[in-house]
């Protein structure tokens, strides 16, 4: 694997893969009924408020169709994007890292923090730094990271991880995050409700001691512009804009994805990101930089961790045109019951079921292809146009393929398709095998369908139910009413099925 000529490090590499298989994780999410309240509320309204922005727009389908192109056209000429962005971030005083993993991506970061001299940092909301588990990283270095988004600060000071791309602590309510605030926050107010602004004006206090005391900020980028050597942030609370101006040092951690080929190209993506993302006609606060700025030291750590492997997959690659708007969680049935947790891994819900297993290598993520019901829904959401459920397909014949090259012998799975196929190819046995398959009505005479299966078809229905057969099968029908004069004796001479 090479990354612009280079070798790079295994994929894998950081917080992406799963410690606990979906379905088991899943289980333990759909019992917790607080939980399934929270996500539930939450998803709905940011789903209603969406659609009446996206709505307010006559030609939504055409600036989607632009931003897929633009993205198309980045992953096609990457390489040519990177040396472009390299270069104009230099000129303008900045300095370029490249990082092959997560590993050494935070040994860059921890490296460029200790020449410094200092032992704490404020963070922007930034997935990639999530990914590669830079938290972790610096705390084992005994560097202290704030996060500074509302959110972030909530997960962090709860020992919690993140359930949702943009709305990290969404499987909270407000007396939870009360609570958290008044174990984990030295300087939270006494007697602290559960009042949406109180909690504001809490975390606003603490944070801003350490915006001002802070000598180091990390940040990620929401766009990277290529023929000025721009980065973009948006968000939505002010915390980035202190973050990006107010410290000596800014590192900025971006996978390499992040680049639009030119400037008139941001004018698609700010109106497609808020719109899909927080339901706003624009961002409160969008930040911009070009290289370093007086009294500011720059450096920009371009990111790869898996996105070349992602790249050479002609049918995958689509998923780094994704540019991290959450729309595609807020309508995915499976997200809405067991939350971002169940999911393993940084990137959650739809996309992170397609782009995790890309990132790791699918022996990582086996499961996460298969969180889904295909219904769709997330394509129709997603302002980039990735086709997340023929993905999702293909990515479970990549799981298939894999178990089987390292399987000895016949799967149950696979003999039980042979089997199949053997008896739907001749009439006779096909036939005799849907007389036999009568027999399952008595499975369902309870509750009109097939709840429990016996011996190893138990597997089938542990997850879903099973339909009971009819009464009468279409062949019986058609023979029942006559068919065609002749046509059983030439079926049944053919070998064809009915």
């Amino acid at each position: 694997m090479t990354f612009l000529g280079m070798p790079t490090a295994p994929r894998g590499v950081g917080q992406l893969r799963q410690e606990v298989p979906f379905p088991v994780a899943a289980a333990r999410a759909l019992e917790d009924a607080q939980l399934r309240r929270n996500l539930g509320h939450a998803t709905s309204t940011i789903r209603a408020k969406r659609a009446a922005a996206v709505a307010e727009v006559p030609d939504w389908a055409e600036l989607r169709e632009a931003g897929a192109a633009i993205k198309d056209d980045v992953l096609a000429h990457l390489d040519r994007y990177l040396l472009q962005l390299e270069e104009q971030v230099t000129a303008r005083g900045g300095t370029v890292h490249w990082a092959g993993d997560a590993n050494e991506a935070n040994r860059i970061i921890t490296g460029l923090i200790r020449a410094t001299g200092s032992t704490s940092v404020v963070k922007v909301k930034s997935m990639a730094t999530q990914e590669i588990g830079l938290n972790e990283a610096l705390a084992a270095a005994g560097i202290e990271a704030t996060e500074t988004d509302l959110a972030e600060l909530i997960v962090q000071l709860g020992h919690d991880r993140p359930s949702h791309i943009l709305v990290p602590a969404i499987h909270r309510n407000r007396n939870q995050i009360r609570d958290i605030f008044a174990r984990e926050m030295p300087d939270a107010p006494a007697q602290l409700s559960d009042e949406p602004t109180e909690l504001t004006a809490a975390a606003r206090a603490h944070l801003r001691r350490k915006f001002l005391a802070a000598q180091v900020a990390i940040s990620g980028a929401n766009f990277a512009i290529a023929e000025t050597g721009t980065l973009a942030v948006v968000e939505s609370e002010g915390n980035g804009r202190m973050c990006l101006t107010l410290p000596r040092t800014l590192i900025s951690v971006m996978g390499v994805e992040k680049i639009l080929p030119a400037w008139r190209d941001l004018e698609v993506f700010l109106q497609l990101l808020p719109r899909s993302s927080t339901a706003e006609r624009m961002n409160p606060y969008t930040s911009m930089w070009s290289g370093a700025v007086p009294g500011q030291d720059f450096h920009l750590v371009l990111l790869d961790n898996g996105r070349t492997a992602t790249l050479a997959d002609p049918r995958g690659r689509a998923a780094l045109r994704c540019i991290r708007c959450s729309a595609c969680l807020n309508v995915c049935p499976v997200y809405e019951r067991t939350g971002g947790h169940a999911y393993g891994s940084v990137y959650p819900g739809p996309i992170g079921a397609v782009l995790s297993p890309q990132l790791t290598g699918v022996a990582d993520n086996p499961d996460l292809p298969f969180a889904s019901t295909l219904c769709g829904a997330c394509f129709d959401a997603c302002p980039v146009a990735i086709d997340i459920p023929a993905m999702l397909v293909h990515l479970r014949s990549r799981v298939v393929d894999d178990k089987l090259a390292h399987h000895r012998g016949p799967t149950p799975e696979a003999a039980a398709m042979r089997g199949l196929a053997w008896t739907m190819s001749d009439s006779r046995r096909w036939a005799w095998a849907l007389r036999a398959g009568h027999a399952g009505r008595l499975l369902g005479r309870r509750y009109g369908r097939i709840r429990h299966l016996p011996g190893p078809l138990a597997a089938w229905t542990s997850s879903r139910d099973l339909p009971r057969p009819p009464r009468q099968t279409f062949r019986d029908w058609w023979r029942a009413s006559g068919g065609a004069p002749g046509e059983q004796e030439d079926t049944a001479e053919r070998g064809d099925g009915a």
